[in-house]
């Protein structure tokens, strides 16, 4: 996310320019906030919530010298928030806690450098998905109606294959530590790593993107809770076990439910669009039960983690956090009223996996 100052080229002001809230892999399309008012920015009609305009962002740009300083400051500050930077958590937090799990397993202190590779593969992958949904959607021309952040290719800010190219460089980057991964442990993580690969460019890239047909969700507890947190803890202890697995679950939950409450928002647009999330499947009513039930599923994860690790129920410390964003969903909210639930539910998921941590590990 870029640093905004009077001398910034992108400046706060500009109503073709927004925040980026959090988001994850296919739960990047979190609403924008105004920094001055704090509330969503407007559509071009200034009838609510909508896409960014790239206008104001362009004119920007083209009084800035593409040599200059203020130039290079402002292409930086795009790429960034094409790139962004508030979706990183989801990606932190299951490394953090299957290398505290691992750590544990192994009875011994951690492996620094394989902790510090599973960081940097799952960073690079996150940044990766999301360059890549941003080339794939914009071609499409999917992203020409929606409310989240700004999209690189969408906004005519930035050339398709650029992006592209983005995406891919940023997949080369997880290969490498991914690869010394593999060889210290086992070379099985290739393939590890090559569905993950997949995963980040089919969710909306391909013939027949899987995030277009209801399996986003599913995606999301497999990649950023089942591998990454049992990856995270393998690499650590060398072995696959139930306690990884139930460490897992809260964490994939988690994870899901901030994707489920994105989708939830995005209903009426991706019903338009003809993308067929799992919301748009199943109907809002129904969907608002699913992100409960995958905060109450969460919960249960914990309570079987703490069967190995007692102290692990101290996650439930933050069950408090839980308690606005599920009553705001089930009270029918919907558009810019269901942006506070999702920066709770992703405060939600960074806390507990920071007390999972602290519970695994005392």
């Amino acid at each position: 996310m870029p640093t905004w100052s009077a001398e910034s080229p992108i400046s706060r002001d500009s109503p073709g320019v927004r925040s980026v809230e959090p988001a994850v892999g296919g739960m990047d399309d979190v609403d924008e906030l105004d920094h001055r008012t704090g509330q969503p920015f407007p559509h071009r009609d200034g009838a609510g919530p909508g896409p960014p305009s790239p206008g104001h962002a362009n004119r920007d740009r083209d009084t800035a010298p593409a040599d200059s300083d203020q130039g290079r400051r402002w292409r930086i500050a795009l790429w960034m928030a094409g790139a962004r930077p508030r979706t990183l958590p989801a990606a932190v937090v299951p490394v953090v806690v299957g290398t505290a799990v691992g750590k544990w397993e192994a009875g011994a202190g951690v492996i620094w450098w394989r902790a510090a590779c599973a960081l940097l593969v799952a960073l690079a992958i996150q940044v990766g998905t999301n360059f890549a949904n941003d080339y794939s959607d914009g071609v499409r021309g999917t992203d020409r109606a929606r409310v989240g952040p700004l999209r690189l290719v969408a906004s005519g800010l930035v050339a398709p294959q650029a992006v592209r190219r983005a995406a891919i460089a940023c997949f080369v980057a997880a290969a490498l530590p991914g690869l010394a991964l593999a060889a210290a442990t086992t070379w099985w993580l290739v393939a590890v790593g090559a569905a993950c690969f997949a995963a980040g460019w089919l969710y909306t890239g391909g013939p027949r993107p899987y995030g277009y047909v209801g399996l986003g969700e599913l995606s999301v507890f497999v990649f950023f809770g089942v591998i990454a947190t049992m990856g995270s803890a393998y690499v650590q202890s060398g072995r696959i076990s139930w306690v990884a697995l139930a460490a897992a679950v809260p964490v994939g939950m988690l994870a899901t439910a901030l994707l489920e409450a994105n989708n939830l928002r995005d209903l009426p647009g991706d019903e338009r669009a003809g993308k067929r999330t799992l919301a748009v499947r199943v109907g809002s009513r129904a969907a608002r039960w699913l992100y409960v039930g995958s905060l109450l599923v969460a919960a249960g994860g914990v309570a079987v983690l703490a069967s190995w690790r007692p102290l692990a129920l101290v996650a439930f410390a933050a069950a408090v956090l839980a308690v606005a964003p599920a009553r705001t969903v089930l009270s029918g909210a919907s558009g810019k009223d269901l942006v506070p639930v999702l920066q709770a539910t992703a405060r939600l998921q960074v806390v507990v996996g920071a007390l999972l941590v602290v519970g695994t590990l005392a």
